[in-house]
């Protein structure tokens, strides 16, 4: 008796690609969450998440960038520590810092978008150095607009005092995310020089 085997090919190896390096920003998210430093003009922390969230825009481009934050959400949903601080749970996505959660997804595509010019992926490091801090400024603009709404929703808090203490008290911090996104998607380049 033969035994012949066909192999078939039930998912493409770039989509299989493109899902274990969103699973990777994902997780990359995840581990700069427990990088927080406590911000005293705000009750949310100062965390390097949205250091996550620009590099899935910038390496994966929107789409990808965007299905990473997903599944970044979903994980801290199910109960992985890997909201700010090692939160998890569905608290943390109905708590004062949510509405910064439920923008990464969107802000990812955003800094995608505008970072390749559109749905093709393109290497970030060949694009322009304002088109990066551009779409990252854009993409802080999103996690800002909704975690001011957010925070302003849940605390009682009026829109302008959500954003004195949800937006203005992070600026600072932001600049320092942009910055060494820039380096890491242009280290090829900074290493040359």
């Amino acid at each position: 008796m033969s035994t012949d085997t066909a192999s078939v090919e039930l998912v493409g190896d770039e989509a299989v690609e493109n899902v274990a390096r969103a699973a990777l920003l994902a997780a990359l998210t995840g581990a700069f969450a427990y990088v927080t430093f406590p911000n005293p003009a705000s009750p949310a922390p100062i965390s390097l998440q949205v250091l996550g969230v620009f590099l899935a825009g910038l390496l994966l481009g929107p789409v990808w960038g965007g299905v990473s934050m997903v599944l970044y959400l979903a994980t801290g949903a199910v109960g992985a520590p890997v909201f700010a601080g090692g939160a998890s749970g569905l608290g943390s996505l109905v708590g004062e810092s949510a509405g910064y959660l439920w923008s990464y997804p969107v802000a990812a595509f955003v800094v995608g978008a505008i970072a390749h010019g559109g749905l093709t992926l393109r290497d970030p490091a060949e694009r322009h150095l304002a088109r990066l801090v551009g779409a990252m400024v854009a993409g802080t603009a999103v996690i800002y607009a909704f975690g001011v709404v957010g925070m302003a929703l849940v605390l009682g808090l009026s829109l302008q005092e959500a954003f004195v203490a949800g937006a203005l008290a992070f600026i600072p911090a932001e600049a320092f995310k942009i910055a060494a996104a820039v380096g890491v998607v242009r280290s090829d380049q900074i290493a040359a020089e």
